[in-house]
């Protein structure tokens, strides 16, 4: 258990209306939806597509107008939600290419929930093909993708946001205001995340035929090409480093991201890491169980740890970051928020919890028509998803934009470019090359399978 005592206040409802309309205001939202019904499309309709999908209808009044998946039950199945849930009860156009979808639709918005390997590609085609893009994190699974598709969104004048949430998250946005930004902590000199999810599939299924339905082919699309052990979605391709950055690139970007936004932090100095698998060698993954990471900035070290094994180390922040403060400290996660004074001079503690709207939309609480919703995040996406809204219509930057993504995205990528060559890196963004390392910087864009092209800043 951690070692302080954790006052349990929570948010009585009249609160909660309130945080929720600062945060809109905070974010520099405009809380009124969009006139115009905006025209909408999905590529990638699994969990997490559905998910942000859903929140953007909740919203907005949006029409999804077409569907993209190379799975035709998951697309099937996802089109009948869709139409039991957006308001003109229509069943949108299903295609297994997005890009056919691209030309032959005039979309205002473009959301991406495939897996990390397609991110780049998609959006990039998507921003070229006039629409504005959501895009999940990590934003890509090397670091010249990213900086293709900061150039894309600025070339063609798009509005990118990045599915980093937390941003978004109201009691998160609650103690950066009220805590970080009030001076709570003092000077902040440390900061520790981590995650110690069991969330690292590592089963040894058989390879077996590629079922009819699928399209294994263009699933895999520029990333190596496996042989077929079974349906990716969800869990298991997240476990291969062939589709994308491991448990750095999936949990600890939310977390990363976060920190830069409350401590208002750019590219780090240096970033090193080691870790590898120490402990669940019996399965297929080759994605690390144990992993450290430092990212440098000027009197102040940011760390990260992630183990799939074990327990946590504070049962109550199983994947959270804590900024320690001369003040006193910051304890955050999705969940929850504890800031605990260095002494009572410094303050007292101060508990925040997550924002629930239950009664709000009660369609969260449907199970079948969206199996599998994180109640707790649903608030934020909502939020990030007024965010973006608001920033297509001032032609402005929405909280998490492309940019941020980026950095936060491309510094758990060079971390594992730290591990893998075992030293530390610096990375410089004009020139776009780790400092004094060759090969270093040869990692930073990786092969694409024949046929694919890469793309790059120069050339989109």
């Amino acid at each position: 258990m951690s070692n302080f005592t954790i006052d349990r206040r929570h948010f009585i409802k009249g609160a909660t209306a309130t945080l929720a309309l600062t945060a809109l205001q905070v974010n520099g939202m405009n809380i009124t939806s969009p006139g115009k019904t905006l025209t909408v499309a999905l590529i990638g309709t699994g969990w997490y597509g559905k998910s942000d999908l859903f929140r953007l209808i909740q919203v907005a009044p949006v029409e999804v107008v077409a569907l993209c998946d190379v799975d035709k039950k998951q697309l099937e199945a996802a089109a009948q939600l869709v139409s039991q849930r957006q308001k003109s009860k229509k069943i949108p156009k299903l295609y297994g290419d997005y890009k056919k979808m691209l030309a032959e639709n005039k979309l205002d918005i473009v959301l991406i929930g495939t897996p990390d390997h397609w991110h780049a590609l998609q959006a990039i085609d998507a921003i070229k093909a006039g629409a504005h893009v959501y895009v999940q994190k990590p934003i890509s699974v090397d670091v010249i993708e990213g900086e293709a598709m900061v150039a894309a969104a600025r070339k063609y004048n798009k509005v990118v946001q990045v599915g980093t949430q937390r941003k978004s998250t109201p009691h998160l946005i609650d103690a950066k205001n009220n805590i970080v930004d009030a001076g709570l902590l003092g000077k902040v000199s440390h900061v520790e995340m981590c995650c110690y999810f069991h969330m690292r599939a590592n089963g040894n299924p058989p390879t077996q035929p590629v079922p009819t339905f699928f399209d294994y082919e263009t699933w895999t699309g520029p990333a190596p090409l496996r042989p077929y052990d079974g349906l990716p979605h969800v869990r298991w391709w997240r476990t291969f480093m062939e589709y994308g950055n491991g448990i750095m690139g999936d949990m600890c970007i939310h977390m990363f991201d976060t920190v830069r936004w409350m401590l208002k932090l750019g590219w780090p100095k240096r970033i090193s890491s080691t870790g590898g698998i120490y402990v669940e060698k019996d399965g297929k993954s080759n994605i690390t169980d144990t992993q450290c990471a430092l990212f440098e900035y000027d009197d102040l070290n940011c760390v990260w740890q992630h183990r799939s094994w074990g327990t946590p180390a504070n049962p109550e922040y199983p994947w959270s970051f804590t900024l320690y403060g001369d003040k006193g400290t910051l304890f955050a996660s999705t969940m929850q928020c504890d800031f605990v004074p260095v002494n009572e001079k410094s303050g007292s503690k101060i508990h925040k919890d997550v924002v629930y709207e239950k009664e709000k939309y009660p369609e969260d609480l449907t199970e079948p028509t969206e199996p599998k919703i994180e109640l707790n995040a649903a608030p934020a996406t909502r939020l990030h998803m007024l965010d973006f809204l608001a920033a297509i219509e001032k032609g402005n930057r929405p909280v998490a934009d492309i940019e941020q993504g980026h950095i936060s995205t491309a510094s758990c990528i060079i971390a594992n470019m730290s591990m893998k060559l075992g030293r530390p890196l610096i990375y410089d963004p004009q020139k776009r090359e780790i400092v004094n390392d060759a090969e270093a910087t040869a990692l930073l864009q990786r092969p694409y399978r024949s046929t694919y092209i890469h793309p790059h800043p120069k050339t989109v």
